[in-house]
């Protein structure tokens, strides 16, 4: 039976129940993305959205769950819109759940207008291009790998690695330059344990700047569909923030393997076929359609810039998600476990880090204008330890010529003097450059082939 009144659809036409998948049968004017309400014989209501529609049947993805749901006696109702999100400035310092819900006792609040989170990337004729940084106070981030406003710059991690330690760093740390520039966070969390969620939530209640951070979290016992929704009810918000209240937008979402297990596990439910290691066929071009929401628009003040972090399955960083991603991002930052086993904090690993848009916003009217050539020289230098290292291991450290030895003092003084810092201590890209140089003055003067002459009489430590 189909009933239809003031555009909501309402039927009773179940066909099948797999997991949090419900099949109905076909009815005319559903479209793909629609919200639906399951009233269950109890009176209790779920809602859903439209995942397929097809000649023979129409899939939905229950967000609660399908325990309790029987075909027999629940309603369906399609309610002829998409997933809307209220939006407004008052999100900020709010904490909300995965279907941007508040979770933190207060009132809902008020929403200046409702989006449909399903947006769509920003067109490319229309995108200007990343110029200015992101100050994160980390030096690895600032002076190796600089964020760009408007850039996508994944985190890769691994099972047992500090990126939550880093986001939250990050989190509090983060500024842009210029008084007038107005700057708000959204971090969006999927499938986190319970402490995770009670880590992220003190982050933002001892956060200097709280009022200008949004969360939106949704916890491992949560169901896992939601964790599709999540990181577009964040986008939703910072869209709304950048393009309409001219605001500089940090975007953090991860664990982005979660949301991909989530996908996983929708797809394998609708009978797909899958793909690499079991993933849909189409999760880069879903993976792209989150990413490209982000950027910097022609003739729009503000911007939308984007960490999402993962964790790589055993560091394999050819599996088929941190891949995907590099694909669509400009550039990654790297976890090391080595590093982190020998205690340095944060232990990203520079050589295969990358920043790609890093070059356009460095330098002389931006930074300071030894900021290139010093990074190019930290990054030379350190690619000579590593293969010194390998050489040390073979010969024995005794063996190895003066120019060596220094350059393992080099790599020593550079892994615990620029790398190492403190979760809670806040560098400033002055102070980054000037340790940059410190560690860069262990070497002889004449072993410093990236950087300019009156650069090393300017900065360079003589003895």
């Amino acid at each position: 039976m189909e009933l239809v009144f003031e555009g909501i659809k309402e039927t009773n036409s179940f066909r099948e129940l797999r997991g949090a998948i419900a099949v109905l049968s076909p009815m005319p004017g559903v479209f793909y993305g629609e919200m639906v309400e399951f009233e269950l014989s109890g009176g209790e209501k779920r809602l859903g959205r439209v995942l397929k529609v097809g000649e023979d049947a129409i899939v939905v993805q229950v967000f609660q769950g399908s325990s309790g749901l029987s075909p027999d006696s629940a309603r369906v109702r399609f309610l002829s819109r998409p997933f809307m999100l209220g939006v407004s400035e008052g999100m900020l310092g709010r904490i909300f759940d995965g279907l941007g819900r508040p979770i933190d006792g207060y009132p809902v609040p008020v929403a200046d207008k409702e989006v449909d989170i399903n947006g769509l990337a920003i067109n490319p004729m229309s995108r200007d291009y990343p110029r200015d940084i992101i100050q994160t106070g980390i030096s690895a981030i600032d002076g190796m790998n600089t964020l760009v406003r408007g850039q996508k710059l994944p985190i890769f991690s691994g099972s047992g690695l500090p990126h939550n330690e880093i986001v939250a760093q990050i989190i509090r740390q983060a500024t842009v330059s210029g008084k007038s520039e107005k700057f708000a966070i959204v971090f969006a969390a999927m499938g986190i344990r319970f402490d995770e969620a009670l880590f992220f939530r003190e982050v933002l209640e001892n956060t200097a700047n709280m009022d200008k951070v949004a969360m939106f979290l949704n916890l491992a016992d949560d169901p896992p569909e939601e964790r599709i929704i999540t990181p577009r009810c964040a986008l939703t918000l910072a869209e709304y923030l950048a393009f309409e209240r001219d605001m500089h937008v940090l975007v953090i979402i991860g664990d982005m393997t979660n949301y991909c297990e989530a996908l996983r596990e929708l797809s394998a439910a609708m009978d797909e076929v899958p793909s690499r290691k079991g993933y849909p066929g189409y999760m880069y071009t879903d993976l792209a359609s989150l990413y490209e929401r982000c950027g910097r628009v022609k003739d729009k003040e503000g911007s939308i810039t984007l960490i999402p972090f993962l964790t790589m399955p055993n560091m394999d960083i050819s599996h088929p998600i941190p891949d995907l991603t590099g694909y669509i991002t400009e550039g990654q930052i790297v976890l090391s476990l080595s590093l982190h086993q020998k205690g340095i904090y944060p232990p990203i690993d520079l050589p295969p880090s990358l920043s790609r848009l890093m070059k356009d916003a460095i330098g002389e009217g931006r930074t300071r204008e030894d900021h290139p050539d010093v990074a190019n020289q930290l990054y030379a230098s350190y690619a000579e330890v590593q293969w010194i290292r390998s050489l040390a291991d073979i010969v024995g450290e005794e063996e190895l010529s003066e120019r060596d030895k220094k350059f393992l003092e080099f790599g020593a003084g550079f892994e615990n003097r620029f790398l190492a810092q403190g979760m809670y201590e806040n560098r400033s890209l002055e102070q980054t450059l000037n340790i940059a140089w410190e560690v860069l003055s262990i070497l002889p003067e004449n072993q410093l082939h990236r950087v300019k002459k009156e650069e090393i009489e300017k900065y360079y430590h003589r003895q």
